[in-house]
């Protein structure tokens, strides 16, 4: 299925003229799973030269994952305020809170985060999954908004750039 993919949006972007191959990178970035690295490497892999494939896959990956991270955040503080007024509702009553098992995916994240902080959740993360459900993950778990955003960004830019040039060599090596 994911090679089915990757073999349609190849053959999507590689009948555009080059300006348009390098436009549809941008949203090609956004696609969980597919982000900056698949994306630049997708882009290289066609001949579209590495400094236009590379930023528009970046960029693409960049908007999707920020904007998760945001609302993500937004939901986290709404979700914590209303825990907070729900607390001090059932302190006045005097009943004890419900107590909830994590999900397994938010237990794996938990876990990772504890052992190799947000500098190696972000940096490892898309090994595993993709940097859209990993951020905004490290943010519901209570790590600070600005290091998720620097070192997702940091992660972003570094995968989308290794791909970028293996497609690169990719394409030397098969022409």
């Amino acid at each position: 299925m994911f090679q089915d993919l990757l073999a349609q949006l190849h053959t999507l972007v590689s009948g555009l003229d080059p300006w348009l191959q390098t436009l549809v990178l941008v949203p090609v970035g956004a696609i969980p799973f597919i982000e900056s690295y698949l994306g630049s490497f997708l882009g290289t892999s066609l001949g579209i030269h590495p400094a236009l494939a590379i930023p528009a896959a970046v960029i693409g990956n960049l908007i999707a994952t920020f904007a998760a991270i945001a609302l993500s955040s937004r939901a986290r503080d709404a979700v914590a305020s209303g825990l907070g007024r729900r607390r001090g509702e059932l302190a006045a009553a005097e009943k004890a809170p419900a107590e909830r098992r994590p999900s397994r995916f938010r237990a794996k994240v938990a876990a990772a985060l504890d052992k190799y902080g947000v500098p190696g959740v972000c940096l490892l993360g898309p090994i595993v999954v993709a940097s859209q459900l990993s951020g905004p993950a490290l943010v519901a778990l209570g790590a600070a908004r600005g290091k998720v955003y620097l070192w997702m960004g940091i992660s972003i830019i570094l995968w989308g750039a290794v791909f970028g040039v293996f497609g690169s060599l990719f394409l030397g090596a098969i022409v």
